[in-house]
C-alpha cells in the first residue's frame, strides 16, 4: 500500500540526490529508507532511482513522481492547517522565512508582539536570501515569507506591508551638509559599496543607481549590512541602506545618513504565501500585526 512516508522519503532523496543525506533529514537509517523507496517503485511498479555504487540517478518517471509527490504532501500540510486554524487562529506552528536584510530589524519588534497577541503560536524562523524563500515557499517547507515585492509568481498571493526608503551612508569625514538631499547622479564616481550577489537589495540599488555600478568594484563580497557599514566608515566608499536598518545599525558617528530626493526611492516589503493555503486569514492576521510594529 501507498503511503505518505514513502512519499516523504522519496522527496528527500529526489531532493539530496544522496540516500545517506536523505536518511539523515528524515531521521530513519539508510537501510530503512532504501527499504521505504524499494517498497514505493513495486508498489508503482516503476524503478524511480538508477542505483551504482558512488551516485544515483532519478529516473524521468521518478522527476514526475516526485512533481506529484510535492503536490500531495502540500496538499495534506493544507489539511492539517485547515483543522488547526478552524480551532484557533494564528496557533500551532507556522514557517516563516524572512529575508537578512529584514530580519534582524523587524524580529525584535515583532516578536514580542505576536507572543502577547497570539501565545499559541510557534514560529519556527528561516532567515536566507529571496530565492531560496520563494523555493522553499513554493515546495511547502515554509508557509509564509517576508521579503521585498513584488515577487510575481503566478501561484503565490503578495500584501504589502509597509515602503521601506533608502537612505545614503557616507563617511563624516567628508563633511557634508546632513540637509542635502541627494540624487542618482550625485552617485557618479562613487565606490558604491554592495552586499554579494543573490542579495535582493544590491539588486535593488543597482536598479535605483543605473548605470553607474558599472564603473566602480561595488562587490564588496559581504553578506551583512554592517560589514558594508564598516567599510563606509573607514573611507572606503558610500551605501544605500533600507531606513528600517537605521536604528539598530548606525551607532557610529563615522557615519553620516542623507536622504534622497523626492520621489525617495523605497522597497516594499510585504507577506507572501501559496494561494491554495487555508491559512490566509492568519497570515492577513500576521499582515495587520506587521504594520502595528512598523508605524
Amino acid at each position: 500500500m501507498l503511503t505518505f512516508k514513502q512519499l516523504r522519503y522519496f522527496i528527500a532523496v529526489h531532493q539530496h540526490r544522496h540516500f545517506g543525506n536523505a536518511a539523515e533529514e528524515v531521521c530513519v537509517s539508510q537501510p530503512a529508507l532504501s527499504m521505504q523507496i524499494r517498497d514505493l517503485e513495486k508498489e508503482l511498479g516503476l524503478c524511480l532511482v538508477e542505483r551504482n555504487a558512488r551516485s544515483i540517478r532519478i529516473t524521468p518517471e521518478g522527476e514526475e513522481i516526485a512533481r506529484r509527490a510535492n503536490q500531495i504532501l502540500r496538499e495534506m500540510q493544507d489539511l492539517k492547517d485547515y483543522a488547526k486554524h478552524a480551532a484557533s487562529p494564528l496557533s500551532g506552528i507556522i514557517r516563516l522565512g524572512v529575508i537578512p536584510s529584514l530580519a534582524p530589524y523587524i524580529l525584535p519588534k515583532l516578536l514580542p508582539a505576536l507572543i502577547k497577541q497570539y501565545p499559541d503560536l510557534q514560529l519556527n524562523l528561516r532567515e536566507t536570501l529571496t530565492a531560496s524563500l520563494v523555493s522553499e515557499l513554493k515546495h511547502g517547507t515554509l508557509d509564509v515569507i517576508l521579503a521585498a515585492l513584488p515577487i510575481e509568481e503566478p501561484d503565490l498571493e503578495e500584501v504589502p506591508i509597509f515602503e521601506d526608503h533608502f537612505l545614503l551612508a557616507v563617511s563624516s569625514s567628508r563633511n557634508i551638509d546632513e540637509r542635502k538631499r541627494m540624487g542618482a547622479d550625485d552617485l557618479h564616481g562613487e565606490n558604491l559599496l554592495l552586499l554579494e550577489e543573490g542579495h535582493c537589495l544590491r539588486d535593488q540599488t543597482l536598479s535605483f543607481c543605473g548605470s553607474i555600478g558599472q564603473n566602480q568594484s561595488a562587490n564588496v563580497g559581504a553578506t551583512s549590512i554592517a560589514t558594508v557599514l564598516h567599510m563606509v566608515a573607514a573611507g572606503y566608499g558610500v551605501t544605500v541602506l533600507p531606513e528600517i536598518c537605521a536604528d539598530t545599525e548606525i551607532a557610529d558617528d563615522r557615519i553620516t545618513l542623507l536622504r534622497f530626493a523626492e520621489p525617495q526611492p523605497s522597497r516594499r516589503i510585504g507577506l507572501i504565501w501559496r494561494k491554495t493555503s487555508p491559512k490566509s486569514e492568519d497570515y492577513m492576521a500576521l499582515a495587520r500585526c506587521l504594520r502595528n510594529v512598523t508605524n
